[in-house]
């Protein structure tokens, strides 16, 4: 099993950046994937960003993109998403999560979770 804490959740008005930071340890040379996904009130947990634990190949959710990037420090154990344009539709519960299957957007193919981060945007 993988545990991973999540950090850098916060307040943040429209247009501003926040950078969000995920810690791994216990067995991650079983991870194929680290992503990041989010769960606004009311709305089911939705994928945000992943990548490939071993060589860093990326992908992203079509809402994301050109505003959020993802990055994995090897070394560190370590994988950030640099949140860049905020918007007030981006606040939510943001999870760190690691699984097997690169290029999965589905909550259920990803088997260690994190606690969540709080993002709030105010406009």
């Amino acid at each position: 099993q993988v545990q991973l804490v999540e950090s850098g959740g916060g307040l943040v008005q429209a247009g501003g950046s926040l950078r969000l930071s995920c810690t791994a340890s216990g067995r991650t040379f079983r991870t194929n994937v680290v992503a990041w996904f989010r769960q606004a009130p009311g709305k089911e947990r939705s994928f945000v960003a992943g990548t490939s634990w071993s060589r860093g190949n990326t992908y992203y959710a079509d809402s994301v993109k050109g505003r959020f990037t993802i990055s994995r420090d090897a070394a560190k154990n370590t994988v950030d998403l640099q949140m860049n344009s905020l918007k007030p539709e981006d606040t939510a519960v943001y999870y760190c999560a690691a699984g097997p299957r690169f290029g999965s957007d589905r909550a259920t193919d990803f088997d260690s979770w994190g606690q969540g981060t709080q993002v709030t945007v105010s406009s």
